[in-house]
């Protein structure tokens, strides 16, 4: 995932990775340049603490910097708790996403 530059930022606490973010920048029609992010992860006994929503907030600082317009990621359709977080963090469902296995 290196060669697609994808590159990952994490939460320590008390030296311990408690959240990370893997993401990439991407380029497409659709969306212009936009950092897509790929995994965000919050260790089951640090969930509800502000660990994901502060590497959000990072993300957005990230984006602007690189300078991207949007962000953007996928969500598994029964992660409804997760939908409520990237909701509730300013995102907005635009689109279902579709794929075939090969």
């Amino acid at each position: 995932m290196k060669d697609d530059n994808y590159k990952i930022a994490c939460v320590k606490k008390d030296s311990k990775v408690v959240a990370c973010a893997g993401f990439r920048i991407l380029e497409t029609l659709s969306w212009g340049k936009a950092l897509y992010i790929d995994d965000l992860i919050t260790d089951e006994m640090s969930r509800n603490r502000g660990h994901a929503s502060h590497l959000i907030t990072w993300l957005q600082e990230e984006a602007k910097r690189l300078p991207c317009k949007q962000l953007h990621l996928d969500s598994g359709f029964a992660r409804i708790n997760a939908h409520r977080f990237y909701q509730n963090s300013g995102f907005h469902i635009r689109s279902l996403h579709f794929s075939m296995e090969l």
